[in-house]
């Protein structure tokens, strides 16, 4: 299964992004030759429960559809950070059957992807997909904006700009794909029987 379509300029599972667009080629803006560490349990964010958003998570399901099924549009809107972890969330655990700790890092990620949508595209709407195959899940969110995001180093004390720093720890790969007309920034995890 190809996740980009073939698009020209996007590359598929098995390679690895050009330099300097994420990923695990260890070449990220301002980091080259730093060690990239990855599943530091504390870059885990505690502000999400799962048994509270279910229902919403359900209900976001159906309102705006299935990101398995299509590409799901969403306006470029803060309050549709919440909209896509609900959609997460109820794909990642009820759909794929995964456990709760891959939704925990699942929505987390995706609400900093789509931050970023919002805060730096000027786009009007998003769009949200959702894939899975053997062992892995990813998660794509979609711009019109073809500038590309940057990983940048982020202290303890900053209160902002940790959105790729937590997407970079808590994925196992990441990256940008160029298309024709914008971009879509993405993360996988690894999924293994244990995560079920």
């Amino acid at each position: 299964m190809a996740w980009n379509g073939g698009l020209p300029g996007a590359h598929s599972p098995g390679t690895a992004p050009k330099a300097g667009l994420g990923g695990h080629d260890g070449v990220m803006a301002g980091l080259e030759g730093m060690e990239q560490p990855r599943r530091h349990a504390s870059a885990t964010a505690a502000r999400w429960s799962p048994g509270v958003e279910d229902e919403r998570a359900l209900k976001a399901l159906e309102l705006f559809g299935n990101p398995t099924k299509a590409e799901v549009p969403l306006p470029s809107r803060p309050e549709s950070a919440a909209t896509a972890r609900r959609l997460t969330q109820v794909v990642v655990l009820r759909e794929w059957g995964l456990s709760p700790k891959i939704a925990e890092d699942a929505v987390l990620l995706v609400s900093e992807l789509v931050g970023n949508a919002v805060r730096h595209t000027g786009a009007r709407v998003f769009g949200l997909r959702m894939r899975s195959r053997r062992g892995w899940i990813r998660i794509e969110v979609r711009d019109p904006s073809r500038g590309l995001p940057c990983l940048m180093p982020v202290r303890d004390l900053d209160v902002s700009g940790r959105g790729l720093t937590l997407v970079d720890k808590l994925s196992d790969r990441w990256g940008v794909d160029l298309l024709p007309r914008g971009k879509t920034t993405w993360f996988e995890i690894r999924v293994t029987s244990d995560h079920h």
